[in-house]
C-alpha cells in the first residue's frame, strides 16, 4: 500500500506552537473510542531518555538496542547506524501493522497528510509545507476543530484497505469420502462457485491449501498452507502473510449456500478500531471463525497464538479489537457447512 492509503496523521509547526499539547488532548479522546494508538515523535536536538550509570544505559552505551519492559509498559531504545534504520516512512508502515492511528508531531516537510498549528507571530504556515489539511491559529479552539477531521480521516483510510479473498481448500473431507471443494451445485463446483462469490466482494481471490483445483479456476493464484501451523489456521496466514497490508474475507470451501449478501454483510462491519469480524449464530455460543473478515492487523495476534501452540483461528476473539456480532436471520444459511453426503441437499451432484 502507498503511504497515502494509511492512517497516518501528522501534527505540525514550529518549536513552541503546542504541538505536543494537542497531541496530549488528542489521544484520551481517541483511546477513549477503543482506538489504539502510536505517536511518533521528532526531536533535532537529540532523545534524552536515560540515566547515565543505570544498567540499561550502560548497555546501551556498550553496543546494544535495548527493550525495557515492567508489568505494564515497555520501551525500546536502539542505535541509528544503519540506513534503512533512516526511512521514516518505513517505520511508520511497520507501526501500522499494530495501530489503529499513527500520529506523527514534527517530520513538517514530509508529504504526509497533516494539520499546521500557527505560532504567536505566525499568519500562515511555509509555502514548501504540502498536504495541510488545515491550518489551526493559536487562539483557536484546535481540539474541536482536529477531532472531526481525524475522525473523517481515520475512517476514510481505514476503508482504503484493498479487501482480498481467500479459499480455504486444505482439509482431507475425511468424514465426506471426497474433496469438498470438488462437489458440485448446479453443474459447477463448490470451489468454483465460492471463488465467483468472492470476485464480486473483492479485489482479487486466492486458493490456499494442497487439495486439486479444477481447471475452471486453475488461473486464480495458489498459496500453500505455511509450515509453522496446523489446521485451517495454516491456511488464513499463508493469505495473510503473502498480502500483509490487505483485508480479508476468508471461506472455507464446504458452504454450498454461501451468498454475496452475507459476504458484504461481513464487509459492513469494517470500522476503525475492528480488527477482525468473526460472527456467531443465533441460539449458538461458538464463533465462526471460517468465513469471517480479517483485518491486516490480525495477522500479528495469530501469529502469536501460532507461535504459542494455538491453532484455533476462533480463539483471536479474546483480543479485544475482535468483535462478534450476530449474524442477521435471513443470512445464517451462508454459514451452514456440510461435512457427511448425509447433509447434503438434492441438488448437489458428486
Amino acid at each position: 500500500m502507498r503511504i497515502d492509503e494509511l492512517p497516518i496523521f501528522g501534527i505540525c509547526g514550529w518549536s513552541g506552537s503546542g504541538k505536543t499539547t494537542l497531541i496530549e488532548r488528542i489521544v484520551p479522546r481517541l483511546t477513549e473510542k477503543g482506538l489504539k494508538v502510536v505517536v511518533v515523535k521528532h526531536d533535532a536536538h537529540g532523545i534524552d531518555v536515560d540515566r547515565p550509570g543505570k544498567d540499561s544505559d550502560r548497555l546501551y552505551r556498550s553496543g546494544a538496542d535495548i527493550l525495557l519492559q515492567a508489568s505494564h509498559e515497555e520501551f525500546v531504545r536502539r542505535h541509528r547506524a544503519e540506513e534503512s534504520d533512516l526511512d521514516l516512512l518505513a517505520v511508520l508502515v511497520s507501526l501500522v501493522d499494530r495501530y489503529d492511528l499513527v500520529l506523527v508531531e514534527g517530520h513538517k516537510t514530509s508529504t504526509l497528510r497533516k494539520v499546521w498549528l500557527l505560532g504567536d507571530k505566525e499568519t500562515a504556515p511555509p509555502e514548501d509545507i504540502k498536504n495541510i489539511a488545515a491550518v489551526l491559529p493559536r487562539d483557536s479552539d484546535r481540539l474541536a476543530a482536529v477531532m472531526p477531521l481525524l475522525e473523517k480521516f481515520l475512517t476514510k483510510q481505514w476503508l482504503k484497505t484493498p479487501v482480498w479473498g481467500c479459499v480455504l481448500i486444505g482439509g482431507k473431507s475425511t468424514r465426506m469420502g471426497t474433496p469438498k471443494h470438488l462437489l458440485r451445485k448446479n453443474r459447477r463446483t463448490w470451489l468454483a462457485r465460492t471463488v465467483k462469490l468472492l470476485e464480486q466482494v473483492s479485489e482479487s481471490v486466492v486458493i490456499v491449501g494442497s487439495g486439486e483445483v479444477p481447471e475452471e479456476v486453475s488461473s486464480f493464484t495458489r498459496l500453500a498452507d505455511v509450515p509453522d501451523a496446523k489446521g485451517p489456521l495454516s491456511g488464513v496466514l499463508a493469505a495473510m502473510r503473502w498480502a500483509p497490508h490487505a483485508s480479508w474475507l476468508i471461506v472455507a470451501c464446504d458452504l454450498p449456500d454461501l451468498s454475496a449478501d452475507a459476504l458484504s454483510w461481513l464487509l459492513s462491519t469494517r470500522e476503525p478500531g475492528i480488527w477482525a469480524t468473526l460472527p456467531r449464530l443465533e441460539g449458538s455460543c461458538g464463533l465462526e471463525p471460517l468465513l469471517a473478515h480479517y483485518d491486516f492487523r490480525a495477522r500479528v495476534a495469530l501469529q502469536r497464538q501460532a507461535i504459542d501452540g494455538n491453532f484455533r483461528p476462533a480463539d483471536i476473539a479474546l483480543h479485544p479489537r475482535v468483535i462478534s456480532p450476530e449474524v442477521p436471520a435471513p443470512l445464517t444459511a451462508a454459514w451452514r457447512n456440510v461435512n457427511i453426503a448425509a447433509d447434503l441437499k438434492s441438488e448437489t451432484v458428486t
